[in-house]
């Protein structure tokens, strides 16, 4: 990866493997991040949002892998880089593929035009597919795109980290009678996930409601779509993720 020479020579720069991140993350901005990478050509090289962008284990960069790190964002503009797995694994779907009819009485022509996550999410909602799986017909979207976080604070290991105003976005959140659904979706074979992309906004909707918040994975692989549900034990502690269910569908009838 381009950007492993970008993070080596900010880790350089900024001496920070010298740092003991068995007591406590190292902070670091934007701006430093800018200045350190100035002189790189290329946009992978030095664009924050870009050097940044670490959504699974294997496209951290190798100095975040060797030292057992990954990186969090805490405010705009600013990040820490943590000790610890900041990961989850998806595992495979083993149970037998479940038929599911759909609930429209007509086609949708439009759900076979293109290749994108946000399509398939749509489509598997519009066949009512994500209120049979957790089972509420009152289900209604009601959340997309970007929002910012109100602050909140939580645990890793034992390190507290304090957060606010972080932009954070979810592909679809669903809202029910006394339930808010809230939905990662990917369109690709996916082993593992940063923890974030599902505790941040899980975070911000306990904040907001006093409904019930579920976090839902959402993958179709060929004409199979894949749903895990996942959940957290503890609400301040960001490893305390846990698998509580996972189905895999054929949606059959008006497709």
């Amino acid at each position: 990866m381009a950007n492993n020479e970008s993070w080596a020579k900010i880790f350089s720069d900024y001496n920070i493997l010298d740092h003991n991140f068995d007591e406590s993350p190292f902070e670091l901005s934007a701006q430093s991040i800018k200045i350190s990478c100035q002189n790189f050509t290329e946009v992978n090289q030095r664009e924050v949002r870009v050097l940044c962008k670490q959504d699974t284990r294997e496209e951290r960069p190798q100095v975040f892998i060797d030292n057992d790190l990954f990186l969090l964002p805490i405010k705009n503009g600013i990040y820490k880089i943590v000790k610890g797995d900041g990961y989850v694994d998806i595992p495979t779907i083993s149970t037998d593929i479940k038929e599911y009819n759909s609930k429209l009485d007509f086609k949708l022509d439009t759900s076979e035009i293109g290749n994108s996550e946000m399509q398939h999410l749509d489509f598997a909602y519009a066949s009512s597919l994500i209120r049979t799986f957790m089972n509420d017909e009152s289900l209604v979207l009601t959340i997309r795109g970007r929002k910012y976080t109100p602050p909140f604070s939580f645990n890793v290991g034992n390190q507290k980290i304090e957060t606010q105003s972080v932009q954070t976005e979810v592909d679809a959140g669903y809202e029910g009678r006394d339930k808010i659904v809230l939905i990662e979706a990917k369109n690709s074979s996916t082993n593992n996930t940063i923890i974030r992309q599902l505790f941040y906004p899980y975070k911000q909707w306990k904040y907001h409601t006093q409904k019930d918040v579920f976090l839902l994975f959402f993958e179709k692989r060929g004409d199979v779509f894949n749903i895990w549900q996942n959940g957290f034990t503890d609400e301040y502690n960001y490893n305390s993720i846990k698998l509580i269910k996972a189905d895999r569908y054929k949606i059959i009838g008006q497709n």
